[in-house]
């Protein structure tokens, strides 16, 4: 047991004295950089431009560039200094993807359960404008047949049986459809009820 443990101390003491380390170094995980290293207006312009590509997991609608948050502010100055070391954008991307998940992305590639986020809206749109198109197309007399009348029941056009009562309504009709005389344009007679 005792010769177990002193061979697992010995592996990193052997790397310290070598100047290597048994941890990968930070970064390694994203691979090699692909980019040339940048400073200066540069770095702060592609940082700007990189974090804006990011949601603040804490303020949720705002892009990492935007937001107040500690955090925010953190992931802000990784992106830094991962643009330093040479990463490029899709390296810092991916690696912030595979640390907090798809979700930090403002912009979500397209793949998957994506498309119906990024077509989605386009395709409700495309269908209320074709049922839209259909509705305006269709003839005024193609909608639905008129149900049969209950002979109990009088018809609009019909007028009470009491002259004084008529004559109001024919008047109503008249101020608020603006039909002359109270008559629906096209009838003929007045019917009683």
């Amino acid at each position: 047991m005792r010769a177990v443990l002193l061979a697992a101390l010995a592996v990193p003491c052997l790397a310290l004295a070598q100047g290597t380390s048994s941890r990968p170094p930070p970064g390694t995980s994203m691979g090699a950089p692909r980019s040339q290293p940048l400073s200066g207006a540069a770095l702060d312009a592609r940082t700007d431009e990189v974090a804006g590509l990011l949601r603040c997991p804490v303020c949720q609608g705002l892009s990492v560039a935007d937001s107040p948050a500690t955090m925010a502010r953190d992931m802000k100055a990784k992106v830094r200094e991962e643009l330093a070391a040479g990463y490029d954008k899709e390296q810092i991307l991916a690696d912030f993807e595979r640390s907090y998940g798809e979700f930090v992305r403002l912009q979500p590639e397209l793949h998957g359960v994506n498309w119906l986020v990024w077509l989605g809206p386009v395709a409700a749109l495309l269908l209320g404008a074709v049922l839209v198109g259909r509705a305006l197309r269709r003839p005024a007399g193609a909608t639905a047949a008129a149900p049969a009348r209950d002979p109990g029941v009088p018809s609009r056009d019909a007028l009470p049986d009491d002259p004084r009562l008529a004559a109001a309504v024919l008047r109503v009709r008249e101020l608020v459809y603006g039909w002359p005389g109270g008559i629906r344009p096209g009838q003929q007679q007045v019917s009683r009820s």
